[in-house]
């Protein structure tokens, strides 16, 4: 079973995670350089999205 610190770790490392990300986001917003604008991550994103709204929509059947 896993230990209550590990789980914490986990925790706090992806919420970290998470963060750095939107923070790198905003920062590149703020100078013009928008992350949309970049096909791959546009894909990406577009991939992300179809398949937890197609996993998630099947589910409910």
């Amino acid at each position: 079973m896993l230990e209550t610190g590990s789980i914490l770790f986990f925790s706090f490392g992806y919420m970290g995670l998470l963060f750095a990300i939107a923070y790198f986001g905003d920062r590149h917003a703020d100078i013009g350089r928008s992350i949309i604008s970049n096909p791959y991550i546009y894909a990406l994103s577009l991939a992300v999205y179809c398949t937890a709204w197609t996993f998630y929509g099947s589910v409910g059947r």
